[in-house]
Order: structure tokens, then sequence, then C-alpha cells
């Protein structure tokens, strides 16, 4: 992001985290901004409604990673609130950022709230990391309800994330679903 727009954004509190809950109501703040195109996360720029740049992708990217939220797992009301953008911009113009943040946040708290070790935000969201050299690789020992709650989002929706179809698919796999629900699993996107 430029510094005129930061600059222009600092004195705004709101998107500046203090805990989860106030990060994932900054993540809603963005959300808006891509659906209309107008909020304080688009001002001093020119941004088409439902559609999503480098900038909007900066902003998750500086909400999820905020001094207040880095040591903390990525709570379900902020992956939500991820998956609400994804699914509020029809036209992506961030060369897969903002793809690569929803499915290492999205990992992140589906490992977390599974009671495993995840390391803190900004190495765990960073563009530059490798989602396999943190994540989980495959089912056994994650929380089945999370991985239930992720494929839920995940289904019937429009959604071309291939990073997080190929991390549910993974995940969710055979194993970790009764073969009642596996007409389900074909349903997440593919």
């Amino acid at each position: 992001m430029s510094a005129p727009r930061v600059e222009a954004a600092e004195g705004l509190g709101i998107l500046e985290p203090t805990c989860r809950d106030t990060a994932a109501h900054a993540l809603t703040i963005v959300r808006d901004g891509v659906i209309t195109g107008e909020g304080p996360t688009t001002k001093g720029r020119v941004h088409f409604s439902r559609s999503l740049d480098v900038d909007d992708a900066t902003w998750c990217t500086r909400i999820l990673t905020a001094a207040a939220v880095d040591d903390q797992p990525v709570s379900r009301a902020e992956a939500e609130a991820l998956f609400e953008i994804a699914q509020a911009a029809t036209e992506r113009s961030d060369d897969g950022r903002f793809d690569d943040l929803l499915a290492k946040a999205v990992a992140h708290h589906a490992a977390a709230v599974s009671g495993l070790p995840v390391p803190p935000r900004n190495v765990a969201l960073a563009p530059d990391t490798d989602i396999e050299s943190w994540a989980p690789a495959y089912a056994r020992g994650l929380n089945t309800e999370a991985l239930e709650w992720v494929a839920a989002q995940m289904r019937g929706k429009r959604n071309t994330n291939r990073a997080l179809i190929a991390m549910v698919a993974t995940l969710v796999g055979v194993a970790a679903l009764p073969l009642a629900q596996l007409p389900n699993v074909f349903d997440i996107g593919m």
C-alpha cells in the first residue's frame, strides 16, 4: 500500500485491531469496501464495486497480522469474514494475494482449533511462507467439526481458490468424513 493511503487511514482506529473480535470487524469493513467501492479502505483511489485489488489484500493482511493479534490463532469470525470477502469480489486484480491469505488463514484456524501448534500470524500468513511448511498435510489429528465447517464454507459457493480447494480436498479427504457425506465433498467448488 502506498504511503499516502496508509497515512490517510492511520487515524481510523477501527482498522487497527485490539483483539480477534475487532480484527473480524475490521475485515467486514474491507468486505463492505469491496462490495460498494466506498469506505475507509478505498479512500484516495479508484475502486470499483465488487472488485478486490492488491490494496484490499494488503488491508486484510495488515489487519490479520496486527501486533495485538499476531500471537493468537485466526478465529472463526476472522475466517468467516475472509470467506465473505472472497464471495463479494467478482473481479480480482490482486495477483492471487488474497487467495493465498485466505487459504493460510483457514489452515491456521483449523489447525489451532484442533490443538495443533501454529506459528505466529506474521510468519504463517506471510506471502513468502509456503503453507506446506507449517500447515497439517493430513486429516489425522484435526478437529472433525472444524473440517466440516471449512467444507461447508466452500460448498455450493463460487470459489476459485485453488490453494484452499487443494487443502480441503487433502484434509477433508475420505478419512475425515463418513461415507454418507462423500457426495458433499465433491461439491466444494472443484
